[in-house]
């Protein structure tokens, strides 16, 4: 008898697979030194392809947290309630020490270890990695107080998740955010006008208003205000040390475009009390230690999604069928696919080297490298990810426009990174403020970069190209985005020639470097090895 109702040519789920069964992801940790992580990283892989897990991801989305101002007899509580299974993925990443961890486990290679695990469980929820990056960034800009690290580091690197509002040094672990930007500055925070004025027992009391304060249930805050010697850095617990709650009074959550998981808050510091972490008039040098080790979970963020776009638009392409066989075996779709992978893969190798360079740090060379290439890479992956995102959605159609199928998520998520400790000009022009206050750092660029000369004629004449932009700095500020564009992918084709799959290395190459290209995803010449490109995207399933 006939149905109205037969389901054909439908995807399977995109679940029990191993995220990170990822090759650019494994080479790159085997080859900055974090193979020891490896079965770690694949246990929490396989969690996160797992059922549970997504379907956490997808609840903690959909059920956005809630401020809860005053308790029902009126008086003020300032807290945000989450829905549950935010804990749980707080537990996950906590417990695999995706926060402040490497930081005091003085092993070769811990950062990027910690790097990979990010970029495997940020997968499956990307919200709640944002406190987990501020924890992790906190501990290097803390360290200018030697007695507040003293206190709060082993904390800050604990392996335990102790959600409460209760003072500090009392928990088992402890979460740090991160509250700069002010309504009449955004990203100029000279302009702040917080203030911070001494109490005489060695605190600080702060009066003002912050704009964007993501994570406010977080323990500790690293914040900016005036002091008398100038802009400062302060260390605020919401709990003080005798007990009492802090004056910081949450005003509203962000209704943002995503990330929703997350909550981001404005906050008023009504004589909140605070610790001064540094010297007086050097807040910004001391919180920028924060502020470029958050630059590098951005850069893995946008990685990350892109893998995950990646993934998903294989997956759905080798399942679903049209015009008589699969959608994957269509030479078009096959060439936007392998395009999608091509970028995916430069930018988790990019990533993963520079993580490497976070562990080397008492190599001088490795940290100006580190210094310019972390600039130019915040800027170029996080900017490609948004395009990346749309692109893989279409390979689903309308599906992919539809909630169910996890796309319009990664969409909404996708600008995020590129916002996050500074939008695209403010990464540019942080990268020629690097350049002109460590010279060092641009002959540390070019000597990396200089490692695949003669691998790959395309390369060279590329670096020689961008060699010749720095041979006149008139209207530099002006050529910025122009100049950072070419040196992140000039370093990406480096490591891609020298460490990538040779299918993909000559698709970048091709692509990226000898014009072969057209504006949009799915624009590869003729000659490239698409099957290759996609067989080692897949899920690995």
């Amino acid at each position: 008898m006939p149905t109205t109702h037969e389901v054909t040519n439908q995807v399977p789920p995109l679940v029990g697979y191993d995220v990170a069964d990822d090759p650019a992801l494994l080479e790159g940790l085997r080859r900055e030194g974090g193979d020891w992580a490896e079965p770690e990283l694949r246990e929490l892989g396989r969690r996160a392809g797992g059922e549970q897990a997504q379907e956490w991801g997808r609840l903690v989305d959909e059920n956005k947290p809630a401020l809860r101002t005053h308790d029902r007899y009126g008086h003020r509580i300032d807290e945000v309630e989450f829905h549950p299974y935010w804990h749980e993925l707080m537990k996950v990443a906590v417990s695999h020490g995706l926060h402040g961890t490497p930081w005091r486990e003085n092993r070769p290679g811990a950062h990027v270890a910690r790097a990979a695990k990010v970029f495997v469980w940020g997968q499956v929820d990307a919200g709640h990695t944002c406190p987990i990056s501020m924890t992790y960034a906190a501990i290097p800009a803390l360290r200018h107080s030697p007695e507040l690290a003293a206190v709060y580091e082993p904390l800050l690197a604990a392996k335990e998740y102790d959600y409460g509002l209760r003072e500090p040094s009392t928990k088992r672990g402890l979460i740090a955010g991160m509250s700069m930007t002010e309504k009449q500055g955004g990203s100029d925070v000279r302009a702040n006008t917080t203030t911070a004025r001494p109490a005489g027992d060695g605190s600080y009391v702060l009066v003002g208003h912050k704009w964007f304060t993501s994570a406010p249930m977080s323990d500790l805050f690293l914040t900016l205000a005036q002091a008398p010697g100038g802009l400062s850095c302060f260390l605020l617990p919401r709990v003080l040390p005798d007990g009492t709650r802090n004056p910081i009074r949450l005003q509203r959550l962000k209704d943002k475009l995503g990330n929703r998981s997350n909550a981001s808050s404005e906050i008023e510091y009504d004589n909140a009390v605070g610790w001064l972490v540094g010297e007086e008039g050097r807040g910004v040098k001391t919180i920028i230690e924060m502020v470029n080790n958050t630059r590098l979970d951005c850069a893995l963020g946008s990685a990350s999604a892109m893998r995950t776009g990646v993934v998903r638009a294989v997956h759905h392409t080798t399942h679903r069928s049209a015009f008589g066989k699969p959608l994957v075996d269509q030479p078009l779709m096959a060439n936007v696919l392998a395009d999608l992978a091509v970028e995916a893969e430069a930018a988790t190798t990019v990533g993963m080297r520079l993580a490497g360079a976070t562990d080397r740090q008492d190599d001088p060379a490795e940290q100006a490298f580190r210094r310019l290439g972390l600039a130019v890479t915040k800027y170029w992956v996080c900017k490609r990810a948004p395009a990346h995102a749309a692109e893989a959605l279409e390979c689903f159609g309308g599906n992919g426009y539809v909630e169910e199928s996890g796309m319009p998520r990664l969409y909404r998520e996708a600008p995020l990174m590129s916002i996050w400790e500074g939008s695209g000009n403010v990464a540019a022009l942080d990268a020629l403020r690097a350049m002109a206050k460590q010279p060092e750092s641009v002959e540390a660029f070019f000597t990396e970069v200089g490692h695949a000369t003669g691998a790959d004629a395309r390369l060279d004449d590329a670096v020689e190209r961008l060699r010749k932009e720095f041979t006149d700095f008139t209207d530099m500020e002006y050529r910025a985005r122009r100049v950072v564009e070419s040196m992140a992918v000039v370093l990406q084709g480096s490591l891609l020639v020298r460490h990538g799959h040779p299918a993909v290395a000559d698709a970048f190459c091709a692509s990226r470097f000898a014009g072969d290209w057209g504006i949009a995803f799915g624009t590869l010449p003729t000659g490239v090895d698409t099957a290759a490109i996609i067989e080692r995207a897949g899920a690995g399933q």
